[in-house]
């Protein structure tokens, strides 16, 4: 997919906070207010794009918080679109992505941009995250090998559970109370050099959902640029709000853009080969996860069935 071009206009404030919402007006309402609640000694603006909810997000925006940018698409254009509509709207010497589905703790944005200042060299620099009871989400990862895309969530995980392939791609041996150079953070709340920016591109719209930061932070790396981890900002992360609602095909969704993710980049240079490999990892990995959901599906369905029958019997 072409990309459209981006023109710098920064300078203005310190950060442009871009927020993509579908359909989680709740958890909108809740990130915003946590941004307002948030110690900041820096200069924030913040961007939402909504794309196309029918459950009175944008309505939110423009009634409760009209000092937000808002830009209302009728349609849903995906979270890549979004962000890089956003970032085309927006003034911030720096840009940050996050997800609505956060709660920005205390000087949060004021460590990330702290931290971005102090090292030029960085493109891309990641908060530590938490899930919604205080335990770390491990946000931050090496790029995906070939043999990770073959085992993890596969049947094969189980054969080969201590696999060292698998724990180098989640950093699960390393402290994640310490800054350090890392592969990819997730787009769930990154904050991007806007210079960069102008140097790499943006997001790749071919992605209409999922992957696209792990794609982004390779293309900053293969450009020279560095992507950090830095835990002194911390910001609770809910995981999935938005494509919950929609499982399986943002399911589908996730398979075809790890896909991509491999195609485009890992087929440039590992032999052609390899392609078949990779289509049966992610084919396999996808009929793994179904087989799960449906097994799931089946046992809630005769649960409410065998619930149902014992409360009839027992009136």
């Amino acid at each position: 997919m072409k990309q459209k071009s981006f023109s710098p206009c920064g300078g203005e404030v310190d950060v442009s906070i871009c927020i993509v919402s579908f359909n989680t007006r709740d958890d909108l309402d809740a990130c915003i207010a946590s941004l307002q609640r948030a110690t900041s000694s820096v200069s924030y603006e913040v961007i939402v794009v909504d794309n196309a909810s029918i459950d009175g997000s944008p309505e939110l925006v423009r009634t409760k918080y009209p000092w937000v940018k808002l830009i209302a698409n009728k349609r849903n254009v995906g979270f890549a679109a979004a962000c890089n509509q956003a970032i085309r709207h927006s003034s911030g010497r720096y840009i940050m992505l996050l997800n609505p589905d956060t709660i920005v703790h205390d000087g949060a944005i004021d460590e990330l941009v702290r931290f971005m200042d102090s090292h030029k060299c960085v493109a891309i620099a990641g908060p530590k995250l938490l899930n919604l009871d205080g335990t770390i989400q491990y946000s931050c990862r090496s790029f995906p090998t070939m043999l990770v895309g073959l085992l993890r969530r596969t049947p094969f995980e189980k054969l080969f559970p201590s696999c060292k392939a698998v724990k180098r791609y989640l950093l699960s041996n390393h402290s994640h109370d310490e800054p350090m150079e890392v592969d990819w953070v997730s787009g769930a709340a990154m904050i991007v050099r806007r210079e960069a920016i102008e140097t790499v591109g943006m997001l790749d719209e071919g992605y209409f959902m999922y992957c696209e930061d792990v794609d982004w932070c390779w293309r900053m790396r293969k450009a020279g640029f560095k992507v950090f981890y830095v835990p002194t900002s911390v910001i609770t992360h809910a995981v999935g709000r938005s494509s919950d609602q929609l499982f399986v095909p943002m399911l589908l969704q996730r398979h075809k853009s790890m896909l991509r993710f491999y195609l485009k980049n890992y087929m440039r240079i590992l032999p052609p080969i390899f392609a078949p490999i990779v289509v049966l990892g992610i084919g396999i990995r996808l009929i793994s996860v179904l087989s799960k959901v449906a097994v799931l599906r089946i046992m809630l369905k005769w649960g409410r069935w065998l619930e149902n029958a014992l409360s009839r019997r027992s009136s």
